[in-house]
């Protein structure tokens, strides 16, 4: 009889964790690391408010920095499940070196904290992806030691990238993903249906669609997560939609309620 390895069940177990059912909302804040203070209110500059709401709000799972899990482990432990982001930059760094992330934590960190993930981004297509790609593949090879599921942020990036939402460089970027050792994907919405339809069966892990920077109507937002779950997708990273909106709870409630329930965001 064929037994799972120690760290296969574990990555097994974190998995159901993070996509309860295979789907799931993961609620990304790593915003004030990778954009500073612009993105927030003065009511919402401290990330304890933003996280007690994202907690509050039912989110999925949480992906913190290290230092925001720290100052927040009384809010989220033992009520979300929490991803650790290893990789980031500033929107300080001179502009030819805006196409680079580099480490800001460790596996170990995540383990000890009691993470059920990990996750790092990788720009495709940026001149600096070779450093990138073997970033993350060290990272899965660190994770797999604790069975610990490790999440891409998959952004296709660079002089050469015309279109960042376009399937063939979308469904590029996911499979680059997969070949590094991706356990699940976060990259760009196709604007279809169809399109990112095509995107979700060209992989064999969990596509989740990015959140990206706060739509105009908050129904069109709703529309496009739809389309992804119609996609087939397994739901949405998302940031600022939520935590940028006057409603946060009523926000993050609605696309729960569609990731989770199929809703018909017309009804919500």
């Amino acid at each position: 009889m064929f037994m799972d390895s120690c760290s296969g069940i574990g990555r097994k177990v974190r998995l159901g964790r993070l996509l309860k059912g295979g789907k799931g909302v993961i609620f990304a804040f790593d915003h004030g690391f990778e954009h500073g203070p612009s993105d927030f209110t003065q009511e919402r500059s401290n990330p304890r408010k933003v996280v007690e709401l994202a907690v509050e709000s039912g989110m999925d799972a949480l992906m913190l920095t290290r230092g925001v899990a720290q100052a927040t482990s009384d809010l989220w432990a033992g009520r979300a499940p929490l991803i650790i982001k290893l990789t980031g930059k500033t929107s300080l760094r001179p502009p030819d070196m805006q196409m680079q992330q580099y480490r800001i934590g460790t596996v170990e960190d995540a383990v000890a904290m009691g993470a059920d993930g990990v996750a790092a981004t990788v720009y495709w297509g940026a001149p600096e992806e070779d450093a990138m790609a073997e970033e993350f593949a060290a990272i899965v090879s660190e994770s797999e030691r604790f069975g610990i599921p490790v999440m891409i942020l998959a952004y296709p990036r660079g002089p050469s990238i015309i279109d960042r939402h376009d399937e063939y460089i979308v469904k590029y970027a996911s499979r680059a993903s997969v070949e590094v050792g991706a356990d699940i994907i976060k990259t760009h919405y196709t604007g279809s249906t169809e399109s990112f339809r095509r995107v979700v069966e060209s992989v064999p892990v969990p596509v989740l669609m990015s959140g990206g920077a706060k739509t105009g109507d908050p129904k069109e937002f709703l529309r496009i997560v739809k389309s992804v779950i119609d996609a087939g997708g397994a739901g949405v990273i998302v940031g600022r939609n939520v935590f940028q909106s006057q409603d946060f709870v009523g926000t993050a409630k609605a696309i729960l309620e569609v990731v989770h329930r199929g809703a018909d965001p017309e009804r919500i």
